[in-house]
């Protein structure tokens, strides 16, 4: 019997490559543990039980890793040509691509089977997985708590043992913090080292889609996978070097400087400083040099900044949903325009239209310039301090999530305390950084995560840290009560 609660992509890999499972029995013991488990999580909206988007699992090349077979969930804002893309919206249920996106191929190209399609906050606008279209997805440590978003749903799938491995896409932290809040690994790239072509757009200037694993080194396979140019992507670039599997377990030579603002910020509950802290004093016993840094700036600033540009390009971005060529299409009699205008009230849910408003606004002719315009300026401010903190320090660190896993329905009427949910993990975004969660113990027994940001294409060094220090906290990632189910 395999154990998908605990089975992590290399032990699978080794199952597949010693034969002792095919790769139709790994993809099957899987699509069990859904049956099992998700009519209660709701991780996915569509599972694939047909195979007509199995991939060969003899599909590697030269430059993948060995992983062909080990079955995959994408969050599905990410394109499966003749497989449902729904975004969490209404206004686009029942829509089928007609191309898949670039990660879809290239996770396809290495035999990875797809297991379907997760849940997420509509269109990605969320911290809480509740804003779905579809119903909220619960989180497997406690399902009267949230997983954490927008890619709760391929967090939870992980989390939950329904898959050894997932991607997601993160705009302000909808990578970093549902693993935080799920007890996983979680990566949010540099800017532009994994193609967006695709993605279905929130922010295009901070979309980046970042894998969701129970390890470090699983999460290094799947980056190492996905990552690199694409010529369908004018955005992005070649790596500066290989991605590498970590292996060492210290820290020796790293210099990790800790932020005063992103450690003592307002609404970090104290059993998670407590995590982090214990976690900051174990790497400075596995070597590293660990020294008080400062990021006034970027905290002060970082919120109101992401609030303004992100939503600003959401307004442009969520424009071609009319109801003309694709999607829900509302039934109107009347001119263009009442179509278009019933179609958006009723295909889009309160999120989105609340960040089409404010985009709206902060991009129109008198407002541009004081709004955009000046947020754009002071993410340059953002980004250089950032800059200017790395030629000290190799490494930053701070908690991930201000907070555990909240209630469902805890933070839902109550936006702005929804949005918080981000501050630690937007001033790295808004800068273009890369950032690693990994969990780090538990507070009133629910994950805590510590976030590793490091300076652009800076990967390695941050799957190296996260790895030694995964290794050296031994955190296991099965939620208590399944384990015990």
């Amino acid at each position: 019997m395999i154990d998908t609660l605990r089975l992590t992509v290399e032990e699978a890999a080794g199952l597949l490559e010693r034969r002792q499972v095919s790769a139709g029995e790994l993809t099957a013991a899987y699509l069990a543990a859904v049956d099992e488990r998700d009519e209660e999580l709701h991780a996915f909206l569509h599972v694939n039980r047909n195979g007509h988007r199995d991939a060969p699992s003899a599909g590697q090349n030269g430059h993948t890793p060995k992983v062909g077979g080990v079955p995959i969930a994408l969050k599905d804002v990410i394109t499966t040509k003749g497989m449902p893309t729904t975004a969490g919206s209404r206004i686009l249920e029942g829509y089928r691509p007609v191309f898949d996106a670039t990660v879809t191929t290239r996770c396809m190209d290495a035999g990875l089977p797809i297991l379907g399609k997760t849940n997420l906050d509509e269109f990605a606008m969320g911290s809480s997985t509740e804003n779905s279209a579809y119903g909220p997805t619960r989180n497997p440590w406690d399902p009267t708590r949230v997983p954490g978003g927008s890619s709760g749903g391929s967090a939870a799938a992980v989390a939950g043992g329904l898959a050894p491995w997932a991607l997601g896409t993160d705009t302000g932290g909808s990578v970093k913090q549902p693993a935080s809040l799920s007890g996983i690994v979680g990566l949010r790239p540099t800017y532009g080292t994994v193609s967006r072509y695709g993605i279905v757009a929130f922010a295009s200037s901070l979309d980046q889609v970042g894998p969701l694993t129970k390890t470090v080194r699983d999460c290094a396979l799947l980056y190492r996978l996905i990552a690199g140019r694409d010529e369908c992507d004018t955005t992005t670039v070649d790596l500066p070097e290989p991605v590498e599997i970590p292996a060492t377990e210290d820290l020796k030579g790293i210099r990790i400087g800790v932020p005063r603002e992103l450690n003592e910020a307002e609404g970090i509950e104290p059993g998670v400083s407590e995590r982090v802290r214990a976690a900051i004093a174990l790497a400075e016993e596995l070597g590293a040099e660990v020294r008080e840094a400062s990021l006034p700036r970027s905290v002060d600033y970082g919120m109101p900044c992401y609030y303004l540009v992100a939503p600003a390009e959401a307004s442009s971005n969520l424009a071609r949903y009319d109801g003309v060529r694709y999607g829900y299409r509302a039934s109107v009699d009347g001119d263009l325009t009442a179509l278009y205008e019933r179609t958006r009230w009723e295909g889009f849910g309160e999120e989105p239209k609340r960040r089409i408003m404010l985009g709206t606004y902060a991009l129109s002719a008198g407002y541009y310039e004081a709004y955009y315009g000046q947020a754009q300026k002071v993410r340059t401010v953002i980004k250089n301090e950032f800059a200017a903190a790395f030629e000290r320090y190799d490494l930053l660190v701070s908690p991930t999530s201000p907070t555990v896993a909240f209630k469902l329905g805890e933070k839902a009427e109550n936006p702005l305390a929804m949005y918080l949910a981000d501050v630690l993990t937007i001033p790295p975004n808004m800068a273009g950084l890369p950032g690693l969660s990994i969990p780090c113990g538990l507070s009133d027994g629910l994950p805590v995560g510590l976030q590793l940001i490091g300076p652009q294409f800076s990967e390695n060094l941050l799957f190296r840290a996260g790895h030694a220090l995964e290794r050296a906290l031994a955190f296991d990632f099965v939620p208590e009560r399944l384990a015990h189910a």
